[in-house]
């Protein structure tokens, strides 16, 4: 299984907006949930956004009403629209899936990283 990121990372001044992608590929039977979670300098990795197959969704109260993730079930693929980007928000950016393989195994998967850099 690979998750592949696409576009998105980058620099931008606060207030700004980017977007981040991420595709889950391989032998898979079913994605039941696919998320971003990110690692600032000298902090622990931590939740930012997920997205069950149901579409219900949770959010970090610090991006909350910022940030919005979006699904493609058809297509196993995960989107994070980030406005009103703060310098807080810089961090290293991963896509997770989580589900089954088609072997049945459970699946939990991440990403390489995406570095978002947001400046004051």
């Amino acid at each position: 299984v690979q998750l592949q990121a696409s576009g998105g990372g980058g620099s931008v001044q606060a207030g700004g907006s980017l977007r981040l992608s991420c595709a889950a590929s391989g032998d898979i039977f079913t994605v039941n949930e696919m998320g971003w979670y990110r690692r600032a300098p000298g902090k622990e990795r931590e939740l930012v956004a997920t997205i069950t197959s149901g579409n219900e969704t949770i959010y970090a109260d610090s991006v909350r009403g910022r940030f919005i993730i979006s699904r493609d079930g058809a297509k196993n693929a995960v989107d994070l629209q980030m406005n009103n980007l703060k310098p807080d928000d810089t961090a290293v950016y991963y896509c997770r899936a989580k589900g089954l393989l088609l072997s049945v195994s459970p699946m939990d998967y991440w990403g390489k990283g995406t570095q978002v850099t947001v400046s004051s």
